[in-house]
């Protein structure tokens, strides 16, 4: 059974483990403020969980979106939550300059979905030596991904998380194919982004849609086919988040989303890998 050690705890395992924050770094108050809510949350369940959130999110539908405070503003945010709430913490990394930056905070460095496939950011984050989450693209086939793994594999590091976001369907918008859960599983932990796969990209002209009602169905569906972790974007006040707000979820409701989500992974973990195919 796969793991990757990080300072705080082990992610994989078996356990269960989140992936949670405001979708961009809003301000310095409004970050610490979820990461205060997501730290009780993970003390009442015993949850490994890494607090997200980005520095800079340089791939806007418009170029007027708001991106965040920026590499070095935002990484000591990030610093401080770390500090003072004992979360590892992870972000987007988007060009090779900023890598070496990035990884003296981050504990898990993050490739977006639209630059899973570009050779030299990939490697340099893997020259790092920490654990990588890809977000697998929306136009690549599951098994598509072998490739960015190989990536990773030839500068001798092991750790990566493999993350389904969904894939495009049509214009505007994406379906998730949960056999992707399973055909990525040889290549890393598996985790599921529960909140970007119900975004419609671009859905509302100069931003993009989303509908939080199929969040919970999606997060429970993936977690029944055997997820190891789930990627989850969450706000105090969704209406007015300033990015990814339709498909963000209320801080208020991860409680009872995390304990039925945690009940269902102690029901199927004992048939999750090898022992699936006792039951084909």
């Amino acid at each position: 059974m796969r793991s990757i050690a990080l300072d705080q705890f082990i992610i994989g395992d078996g356990r269960l483990f989140f992936i949670a924050g405001p979708c961009v770094i809003e301000s310095p108050e409004a970050t610490m403020a979820v990461a205060a809510d997501l730290s009780k949350l993970a003390d009442k369940w015993d949850l490994p969980l890494i607090f997200k959130s980005s520095y800079d999110k340089a791939n806007r539908t418009s170029h007027s979106s708001f991106r965040g405070p920026g590499l070095e503003e935002g990484l000591e945010i990030l610093a401080t939550v770390r500090r003072q709430f004992n979360l590892p913490v992870l972000s987007d990394v988007h060009s090779v300059t900023e890598v070496e930056r990035a990884a003296e905070v981050l504990d898990v460095i993050q490739i977006p979905a639209f630059l899973c496939r570009q050779t030299d950011l990939v490697m340099a984050a893997a020259e790092t030596g920490k654990p990588i989450n890809f977000k697998k693209g929306q136009f690549l086939a599951p098994w598509d991904m072998a490739n960015v793994v190989a990536k990773v594999h030839a500068t001798g590091n092991q750790q990566i998380l493999l993350t389904e976001r969904g894939t495009t369907f049509g214009y505007n918008n994406l379906v998730v194919d949960m056999r992707s859960l399973h055909l990525m599983r040889q290549h890393g932990l598996i985790v599921f982004d529960a909140t970007h796969s119900v975004q419609l990209p671009g859905g509302a002209g100069d931003s993009s849609g989303g509908d939080r009602r199929f969040v919970g169905p999606l997060a429970r569906a993936a977690v029944a086919a055997g997820v190891d972790g789930v990627f989850l974007e969450v706000h105090h006040n969704p209406e007015q988040a300033r990015c990814d707000g339709p498909n963000s979820i209320p801080i208020a409701k991860m409680d009872d989303l995390v304990e039925i989500l945690l009940n269902i992974h102690a029901t199927v973990q004992p048939f999750v890998g090898e022992s699936d195919e006792k039951v084909l």
